[in-house]
């Protein structure tokens, strides 16, 4: 047995004739692939091609828990032009073909992430076996940054997978589980990662080379195996994604077209088209704010939240009320966090509530695959519940659900000081109150944090981490771990009414509001905001959140932070009327029917609120109206230092509402705009409407001093 190393990897010629790649990146947690690594795996394949005596070859990874995670997004930063990014794509595709076009079979040993041009390396073996462990996942996110697969990936897939399977994987950045990839074809063998190299040496040594075919029924060959059917395919998949994307997204067209090229013109033609595509998509703005909020992120996951203090372990968490916000915390902390904890509620119901809410989640991943039934009992097993405080001696951090009443709240911390140890962090997901009301009467108020979580917790990703001026550096520090355990992106905020998120939305609803009682309609107004890039229109948004909850957060907001945040008084009557939204089926949407999909405006609410719709404005103004307040509270929350940078204002607004992720956040979407042209539209509302399109201190300042925020 003979070894041979270079920087990342490692070449052994086993006694077998079996020659192992074992890839491990000094210095990183996962694989990721480098331009620069071309000239070491041409060098290791030249050395393959000169050496009669090996059968075969298997590439596997040295890192614990992942193979390889994809290409090293960085380098792209580097090219100032299309064409420099479109010489990286030719490279890889052209490793990739040598790899390919070596006599003796190839095969990939998968285990943990094999993503990106991770996977674009894997089908350019011969043959792939995957780990049947949960960490490993298969799949092509470039999507996702707002690029293609540029190393061959868009050729390969389809011919693997079919071109079906294929289209939903790179439109959507879709991930394989390892039994998944085996039933479609992206995997030829699954073992237990224990025996993972020996049965990738054994398929080596068989000297099979297969042709792959995809796993077609009758209608799947009808549609990808003739001309017609592949057309039907295509329109479809481009139909279905300009509904979804609204045009706001160019990789998705492009993935498509490429594929195409491929299937219709051959391999060399697709791959040409596939690397052209990568080089212009990588110097789209859309691209640049995705990749921009990737790596936003990436650093976000270094940071404690708290400068040098480190978290404190955790071995027990509870949750104080089993209504839907408790239910959906409890979940997350069992399943993700996979930490025990304890539901109090004052009633045998909500516990029992929040139990088969924790239960439903599992199911549903059960009954699709993702789980097996010995691990749903394992998670469930760690949910337990009490009307008292009985088994919470040792809990070491407690996240209070309650309703959004101060005393209440005040209430619970006296109780937690009294029941829990003296080091227990209490932490309020109240959606306004100031934390520092909150922790007011505290014997310990260095243990009270703010940690405020959007509704259904299970899918939305962001939550605030509030800390008061009492607040310990300590406690900061480990309610961002136990946030990131959970599987969130926290992000730290100053204490104070609506703190970020919830303050920036509110003047966005509001002015939709304001725009509604003008007698647009409903459904204009939600439409021109879906189509803008928002997930859901404000009065859809009213309805899903509440429009109680609205009418609870607008005073303290008011009182808190002044006129600017006042409601329009005519939302009274919806609540006098029983319209709460969805909760309530009734609110400015039908919720009557089974019908799936849309819901139709309920046009009642027109002559509830004394208006009739007749629309005026266009929709670039409907867009404008809304957003510019947004932008400006975001401007003035940077300004007081609710929050410490552009960057977290941006991850917040993304992913606590679903500011469009193309347009890289509010603070990236002012840089483009530009101070000068905000201040100047902002200053034009106000003098038609009036104060509350005032433009913040420092937007004013910037645009004098022509600054941007990044």
């Amino acid at each position: 047995m003979t070894e041979q190393n270079t920087s990342s990897f490692a070449l052994q010629l086993r006694d077998d004739g079996v020659a192992v790649i074992t890839m491990d990146v000094p210095g990183e947690r996962m694989n990721v692939l480098k331009a620069t690594f071309a000239d070491e795996i041409k060098t290791l394949l030249a050395e393959l091609k000169q050496n009669s005596s090996i059968k075969g070859v298997v590439i596997i990874s040295g890192k614990p828990d992942s193979f390889i995670a994809g290409a090293d997004i960085s380098m792209l930063d580097g090219c100032n032009s299309a064409e420099e990014a479109e010489a990286i794509a030719s490279l890889g595709q052209q490793v990739f073909a040598d790899i390919e076009q070596l006599k003796v079979p190839v095969i990939a040993a998968i285990h943990g992430p094999c993503l990106g041009g991770g996977l674009e390396l894997a089908m350019a073996c011969h043959q792939r076996v995957v780990s049947d462990d949960g960490k490993t996942v298969l799949g092509l996110p470039e999507v996702q940054l707002g690029l293609l697969p540029g190393s061959g990936g868009t050729q390969r897939l389809p011919k693997l997978v079919g071109l079906q399977k294929a289209l939903d994987m790179m439109l959507t950045g879709k991930q394989l589980r390892a039994k998944q990839a085996l039933k479609a074809g992206l995997a030829d063998a699954m073992v237990p990662n224990s025996i993972l190299l020996e049965a990738a040496v054994q398929l080596a040594l068989s000297g099979k080379k297969p042709v792959h075919e995809p796993k077609l029924n009758l209608v799947g060959k009808l549609l990808e195996k003739t001309g017609p059917g592949r057309g039907i395919v295509f329109d479809q998949a481009r139909k279905q994604t300009l509904a979804k994307t609204h045009g706001n997204y160019p990789a998705p067209l492009k993935i498509l077209q490429v594929i195409r090229t491929g299937i219709d013109k051959g391999m060399q033609q697709g791959l040409a088209a596939e690397a052209k595509a990568f080089g212009e998509l990588c110097m789209t703005p859309e691209s640049k704010a995705l990749r921009s909020l990737f790596f936003a992120t990436t650093e976000m996951k270094k940071e404690s939240g708290a400068g040098d203090a480190k978290p404190r372990m955790l071995r027990k968490v509870a949750v104080l009320g089993g209504g839907l916000m408790g239910g959906g915390i409890a979940s997350v902390t069992a399943t993700k966090a996979g930490l025990p904890v304890r539901i109090k509620d004052i009633q045998q119901q909500g516990i029992a509530n929040a139990l088969a809410y924790g239960f439903q989640l599992l199911d549903k991943k059960a009954k699709r695959g993702f789980l097996r039934r010995t691990e749903l009992q394992q998670q469930m097993a760690l949910m337990t519940g009490t009307t008292d405080y009985s088994g919470f001696k040792d809990v070491d951090l407690v996240v209070e659900a309650v309703f959004e009443d101060l005393e209440l709240k005040q209430n619970m911390v006296a109780d937690i000081e009294q029941h829990c140890k003296e080091d227990t962090i209490f932490a309020s997901n109240t959606s306004s109150l100031p934390i520092a009301q909150i922790a007011a009467k505290a014997k310990r108020p260095e243990n009270v944090i703010g940690l405020h979580y959007f509704s259904p917790v299970d899918k939305m990703p962001l939550v605030e981490v509030i800390a008061h001026q009492g607040t310990s550096p300590e406690t900061i520090a480990t309610t961002v771990a136990f946030a990131r355990k959970q599987g969130k992106t926290p992000i730290v905020v100053k204490d104070g009414a609506g703190f970020y998120v919830n303050r920036i939305l509110a003047l966005y609803m509001n002015e939709a509001a304001q725009i509604l009682l003008e007698g647009e309609p409903i459904e204009k107004l939600d439409k021109a905001l879906v189509k803008f890039g928002f997930p859901v229109g404000p009065i859809t948004l009213l309805d899903e959140v509440g429009i109680d909850v609205g009418a609870k957060i607008g005073p303290i907001l008011q009182g808190e932070l002044g006129e600017r945040f006042a409601a329009p008084t005519a939302f009274d009557k919806l609540l006098a009327d029983g319209r709460k939204g969805k909760k309530s089926s009734k609110g400015f949407y039908l919720y009557s029917g089974k019908a799936k999909g849309k819901k139709p405006v309920d046009a009642s609410v027109y002559p509830l609120l004394g208006i009739s719709p007749n629309p005026k404005l266009s929709s670039e103004e409907l867009v404008q109206r809304t957003t510019v307040q947004m932008l400006n509270e975001a401007a003035r929350c940077l300004e007081e230092g609710v929050i410490a940078s552009a960057r977290d204002g941006d991850i917040g607004a993304i992913f606590g509402i679903g500011f469009p992720p193309f347009l890289g956040g509010p603070f990236r979407y002012m840089d483009s705009l530009g101070a000068d042209k905000l201040v100047a539209t902002l200053k034009g509302y106000e003098a038609k409407f009036g104060a509350r399109f005032a433009p913040s201190d420092l937007l004013v300042t910037m645009a004098a001093d022509r600054k941007t925020f990044y």
